[in-house]
């Protein structure tokens, strides 16, 4: 088979893949503790049934818009579903919990401005918002990389078991991203060609899909139960918290932040 010919067959197989993991999630109750990552199967399901049909018999304009589409849309939902892990994995901890989200809310805000500070430098781009989406892909990928390091790191402290469903999403995303990083930078040096890196980063992502399908198989819904050394962690942070406050954390976070950008500003006035 040529390489295009594999390609196609790999293309074909993800919405296979995709529809098992969707069923089993389903089935298993998962998609009650990881909303976002059952939307995003399903969702990619829905992007295959349209897009294979307009890149097959349809002209390439309109299939290049509708790629760049589903690329911004699932850059949405990759980011959606790094803050469920990281939720998942806090889950016992409220107060950590909150500062995840806290911190993933300011990281989107500053993965979207320098995004449109690279736009606004880099000449020569004729379609902005192909290239928006473009550097906050890599972004994401960055973070998805970033979030299996923490998990690897962090596992025993958190007690997190390598046959937990969390564990899973982020080890299929972080294979997927960490190739995808590779590829690119290797295409970028002109080591590798074209064809070649479209047809590793399918390998790699259909390699992602069979993670998340054992891990869907392997798991069923189940309460967690929080452990001594996070536990303190959470502890110290809620101490951090006024008591006549509101129970949430971010509040708070958000707080700290905008007292050290009035300071910043009185400093330079």
């Amino acid at each position: 088979m040529s390489s295009p010919q594999i390609q196609l067959a790999l293309w074909v197989l993800q919405p296979i893949l995709q529809s098992a993991v969707a069923l089993v999630v389903f089935r298993r109750k998962l998609h009650k503790d990881f909303p976002a990552f059952f939307a995003f199967t399903v969702a990619q399901i829905v992007i295959f049934a349209v897009e294979f049909p307009i890149y097959r018999w349809s002209r390439p304009e309109i299939y290049f818009y509708l790629y760049w589409f589903s690329a911004g849309l699932n850059v949405v939902f990759a980011f959606k579903i790094i803050h469920e892990v990281f939720v998942d994995i806090f889950r016992p901890y409220p107060a950590l919990k909150d500062l995840a989200t806290a911190l993933f809310k300011w990281a989107a805000l500053i993965m979207v401005l320098v995004s449109a500070v690279v736009i606004s430098i880099s000449p020569g781009w004729d379609d902005p918002l192909s290239k928006t989406i473009l550097v906050v892909q890599r972004c994401v990928r960055v973070i998805q990389c970033g979030m299996v390091i923490f998990l690897l790191a962090f596992c025993k402290h958190l007690n997190v078991s390598w046959r937990r469903q969390s564990f899973g999403i982020a080890m299929g995303f972080g294979l997927f991203a960490g190739v995808e990083l590779l590829t690119t930078a290797l295409y970028s040096g002109s080591h590798m060609v074209g064809h070649k890196v479209n047809l590793i980063n399918m390998i790699a992502y259909n390699l992602g899909m069979v993670l998340w399908l054992y891990y869907s198989l392997l798991n069923r819904r189940h309460p967690l139960v929080p452990v001594l050394v996070p536990q303190r962690w959470d502890d110290a942070l809620n101490d951090l918290q006024p008591h006549d406050e509101a129970e949430s954390l971010i509040p708070m976070f958000e707080h700290m932040v905008d007292r050290a950008f009035s300071k910043a500003q009185d400093h330079r006035a």
